[in-house]
């Protein structure tokens, strides 16, 4: 079998993976990139990309829909999502396109197949290309998968996982979403957009717990105006195969009909099959890899990025962590800090999130208060009828640190990156509200807010004195 020696092998094309190498040829080092399947990754091939394209879709409709309100008459409105599939396909096979040719400007040898670590420094491929590999560094980043629950198998028919419904050609009239977190919000956004009867079973209390009581109430409420129906606190006990549809069924007794389900409930690490015990890298009970700061394993000359090292599954985080593992793979000092991560879910109303929630920051032992400015009180949220939601910050007190931050609404996914750049420097409210925030604009109600959280406001009424 042919043999060949790296400076960096990585194992994986994902965002993490692709970065990763992109960065590590740039530091000089000779360096091959594995991947079994497309490169890209989950993000690029059966996640972010394709169901955005989807929920872009779903946008320009509802605008359509909501046309007379700006005065603009519209008839016949139609759609064939067969065709927005094609679409979503057609935008996937571009970034690819030029992904394999950014990686082939880079000078990376890309190796199409399976590796396995058979070493510490070596990694045999079998697919496409046979090849054993020697690398002083490896770079971990084979990313994760859906997971399954007990007793409802996936067929990618009728019982989906989030990538086999991206590939569906025809809606169904009704579907079940078992799951309330980021992938159930957006695909029962995406759905209920076209038309389809949408219930969401969620087994905790809230849908998007992670997000604080602020945001998870505000989507509720907006979920249910749209028709979404949401069951919380629900236990999913089995689905039910009808010669018409499926029957969920739930530990209450109750039961829910749908032509298709959707098991949205967490994703799978993908490390049991890649010969880590060759290796002698740690993994823990759950399937994750123990890192340090510097995404070294315990095996230091093995890094590991991405999901799999249990951190944050989302692929701005993995990039990152590709970059500094890069960089310490090629002896240039570099350090992962989780303190400044920001969360966009692509819901109707869209959601961005960083740092500490209000509840939490209290848990965690701070003197915390909270600015919160609604988008109707914003002349550019009246002029682009786009009045939902808020934007609010999370402070200390005393020093007037920003700890977190939390917007609902349009162009939120976009609106997050302010407050990013503010906590990663550890700005304090006092940069915000000192900023001069172009007008009108969305951005304004970060500065509005600011103003709350000094108890200063602008655009509303003052406080109450008690």
């Amino acid at each position: 079998m042919n043999k060949q020696t790296f400076d960096c092998i990585i194992i994986g094309s994902g965002p993490g993976g692709y970065v990763a190498a992109i960065r590590a040829a740039q530091r000089g080092l000779k360096t091959a990139l594995i991947e079994s399947r497309e490169v890209g990754g989950t993000c690029l091939n059966r996640g972010c990309i394709p169901s955005k394209a989807l929920i872009a879709n779903a946008d320009v409709l509802r605008k359509i829909q909501e046309a007379n309100k700006f005065g603009i008459s519209v008839e016949q409105v139609s759609f064939n999502y067969a065709d927005m599939k094609e679409r979503k396909d057609a935008v996937v096979d571009s970034i690819r396109n030029g992904l394999e040719g950014l990686i082939a400007s880079n000078k990376i040898s890309v190796f199409n197949g399976y590796g396995r670590m058979i070493s510490p420094h070596e990694v045999a491929i079998t697919g496409k290309d046979e090849a054993v590999l020697e690398g002083k560094t490896i770079i971990l980043a084979t990313g994760s998968e859906p997971r399954a629950l007990p007793g409802i198998p996936y067929d990618h028919e009728r019982i989906h996982d989030s990538t086999s419904l991206l590939n569906i050609t025809e809606l169904p009239k009704k579907i079940v979403i078992v799951g309330g977190g980021v992938i159930g919000s957006e695909f029962a956004c995406l759905h209920n957009a076209f038309g389809v009867d949408v219930t969401i079973l969620e087994l905790l209390p809230n849908i998007l717990p992670t997000e604080g009581k602020n945001v998870s109430d505000t989507l509720t409420t907006s979920f249910k105006k749209q028709g979404i129906k949401i069951e919380t606190s629900v236990v999913v006990e089995r689905v039910e195969h009808l010669e018409k549809g499926l029957k969920v069924h739930v530990a209450d007794g109750r039961t829910f009909d749908a032509d298709i389900v959707l098991v949205s409930t967490g994703r799978k690490f993908n490390t049991d099959s890649v010969g880590l015990e060759k290796a002698g890298v740690i993994v823990e009970d759950n399937g994750s890899i123990p890192t340090d700061e510097t995404m070294r394993t315990n095996v230091p000359h093995i890094f590991a990025i991405g999901d799999i090292t249990g951190k944050w599954i989302l692929a701005h985080v993995a990039s990152h962590q590709g970059m500094i593992a890069a960089d310490n793979a090629s002896g240039h000092t570099n350090r992962m800090n989780y303190n400044a991560v920001p969360s966009v879910i692509f819901t109707n109303p869209e959601v961005g999130s960083i740092g500490l929630t209000l509840e939490r920051a209290i848990e965690q032992g701070y003197d915390a208060t909270i600015g919160k400015f609604p988008f109707q009180a914003l002349g550019k949220s009246q002029a682009a009828i786009e009045t939902e939601g808020f934007a609010q910050v999370i402070t200390e007190k005393t020093t007037g640190q920003i700890l977190g931050a939390q917007v609902v609404g349009y162009g939120a996914a976009t609106l997050i990156a302010e407050m990013a750049v503010a906590i990663g420097n550890e700005l304090t409210i006092h940069s915000i509200s000192e900023t001069i925030h172009a007008h009108p604009t969305i951005a304004e109600a970060w500065m509005e807010a600011a103003f709350l959280a000094n108890d200063m406001p602008l655009h509303l009424p003052p406080k109450a004195k008690r």
